[in-house]
């Protein structure tokens, strides 16, 4: 696994053994707690009348400490081809380790989804979140995006909500802000997206209206640079599904403009990202970790 250091150098993980043991404790006096017992199923809740217009979450075991909350944003290049079920491996692993899991689904091209559907399902269903987390006294405050491939770029998009103009899909103060982004093998640089005809085109097939720049222009995480939450861009470095270049030209430019950003190359294909058990989902668990609690600056 390699990372590389940008506008904000991480702190070290030398020491995560020793915080993670003192940390349960820490968790246990300060954490929002389950009363003891087995890991209850899911909860769906919807925030609007599509079937795709849902979010299930996944709460710790009883007993567990609540850390952090954690967004998932499937992929699968925007298509309806593909759904939820894509983040379900991945909340049942973070679940255990403490994350209150939000699996959003939304509508993606094929069943109602595109432009500005998708976009205003992701910032809706982000911000529903807080009926969820009013009833379970959930903690919003450090709420991280975990997105993948198409879910990654969706991630990024939702992080640059607050700086979008007045009337185009998702402006506005958000209900939940993002405090951090993990994007998992992201679509972060749609231009050069568009311009490879990434899976048959599937840029245009999102956004369609090949001749309005303004909207592909809104869609792009290139154009909110800088952010100002830290983004962490896992990539695996044989990945031919969404090539590196797109997480190495995001964080080349956000590092750029003096946001923080790192980018992360992992072994691995498409899909190690969000395979648990992988080494590149252990750079997942460290990327969230770091995304929870980033630190002092490293000064060595």
């Amino acid at each position: 696994m390699h990372r590389e250091n940008t506008a904000r150098p991480p702190a070290r993980r030398s020491v995560l053994a020793l915080v993670a043991a003192a940390g349960a404790a820490v968790l246990a006096a300060c954490g929002v707690r389950r009363e003891p017992g087995a890991a209850a199923p899911p909860r769906r809740y919807r925030y609007g009348d599509d079937p795709s217009q849902f979010a299930d979450l996944y709460l710790p075991p009883g007993g567990t400490a609540v850390r952090v909350v954690v967004v998932i944003i499937h992929g699968g290049y925007w298509r309806s081809t593909y759904g939820a079920e894509l983040g379900v491996p991945l909340a049942q692993d973070l679940a255990p380790r403490g994350y209150a899991c939000w699996n959003l689904e939304y509508r993606r091209a094929g069943n109602g989804g595109g432009w500005p559907e998708t976009f205003d399902d992701v910032a809706a269903g982000i911000d529903h979140l807080a009926v969820a987390a009013a009833e379970h006294g959930l903690d919003l405050r450090a709420t991280t995006a975990l997105g993948h491939s198409a879910g990654g770029h969706l991630a990024v998009w939702a992080a640059g909500r607050p700086t979008l103009p007045p009337g185009t899909p998702g402006a506005g103060a958000p209900v939940v802000p993002l405090a951090a982004v993990v994007s998992q093998a992201g679509v972060l640089d749609l231009a050069q997206a568009r311009a490879l005809g990434l899976s048959d085109d599937a840029v245009e097939n999102l956004l369609g209206a090949p001749g309005d720049p303004d909207r592909y222009a809104l869609a792009d995480p290139m154009t909110a640079i800088p952010l100002a939450v830290p983004v962490y861009a896992v990539h695996g470095t044989e990945d031919t599904t969404v090539p590196p270049a797109q997480s190495e030209a995001y964080v080349a430019a956000a590092s750029a403009a003096g946001a923080t950003a790192e980018l992360v190359c992992v072994p691995g294909d498409h899909f190690a990202v969000i395979t648990p058990g992988s080494e590149a989902w252990a750079a997942v668990l460290a990327s969230l970790e770091q995304a929870s609690d980033p630190g002092p600056p490293d000064q060595g």
